[in-house]
């Protein structure tokens, strides 16, 4: 199984990255995507990457959050990290109306230049969309067909947004979001609305520690060596066996960003 985002960058793994690593393949995690957040977090991104060749791959682009900061939508840096070999994906990239912590006009501006660089570029990309759904798909849909995949990672919406996603032929990356009885009620019930060959896995670590995980773990990190027990807690919600999903999740995944981890 292939961890589709790993904030490895973030600093709550500079005492242990290399043990971060020894523990996710000892749980049989067989691959890392580094998410690049930002110009700069997307250059350590590529660099952390090239650090385990053939297990962990990178992306690059500017978060919704980041998008203040871009003062060049031509994003001549981020086009650079593209052309490196561990570099699998533009991103992450979308829209945050829920913090604003970038103006909404820039945010959309920054999202449609990395979706013009990915269509110039054939590259996939890999998505966020919080709280801004409708004009998420407006901005999207334009350049859909000139994009050879989209993932929208992290998802957490409603059936309805699901619905839409998929009628735009976009892959789903499910968290351990579905492992918290408060707020994943909603996503256990339509995770199995997803196909096999649209559904990816993720933790997005250090966020979203699977709560119901059995011993809880000391610290409230999340890391890669979680990812199957949320691949159990989707197959059940998907009334399928987990290494089903492990198996075609792993498929669907190494299509996506056209990668063959060791």
């Amino acid at each position: 199984m292939i961890d589709i985002g790993v904030n490895l960058t973030n600093a709550r793994f500079d005492k242990d990255r290399d043990e971060v690593i020894t523990r996710a393949q000892a749980a049989g995690v067989t691959g890392l995507i580094l998410t690049g957040t930002s110009i700069e977090e997307s250059q350590q991104a590529w660099k952390m990457a090239a650090q385990w060749p053939n297990y962990c791959f990178s992306t690059a682009g500017v978060h919704p959050h980041d998008a203040k900061s871009v003062d060049d939508l031509t994003l001549p840096a981020i086009r650079a990290l593209a052309a490196k070999p561990e570099v699998v994906a533009i991103g992450e990239c979308g829209l945050d109306f829920n913090r604003d912590f970038s103006p909404r006009p820039q945010q959309e501006a920054v999202f449609e230049a990395q979706l013009a660089l990915a269509a110039e570029l054939n590259m996939p990309v890999f998505m966020h969309c919080r709280d801004a759904h409708q004009r998420f798909i407006d901005i999207l849909t334009p350049w859909r067909n000139k994009l050879p995949a989209a993932v929208l990672h992290c998802f957490t919406g409603s059936e309805q947004e699901l619905r839409e996603c998929l009628a735009l032929d976009l892959h789903i990356g499910i968290t351990g979001w579905v492992c918290d009885e408060r707020r994943g009620t909603e996503l256990r019930d339509i995770v199995r609305h997803i196909p096999d060959n649209r559904l990816m896995i993720e933790t997005d670590c250090p966020y979203l520690l699977p709560r119901d995980y059995r011993p809880k773990p000391k610290s409230s990190r999340n890391e890669p060596q979680f990812l199957p027990h949320i691949v159990t807690v989707i197959a059940a919600c998907r009334g399928q066996q987990a290494a089903d999903v492990m198996i075609n999740s792993r498929a669907t995944t190494q299509a996506f960003f056209a990668i063959e981890p060791c």
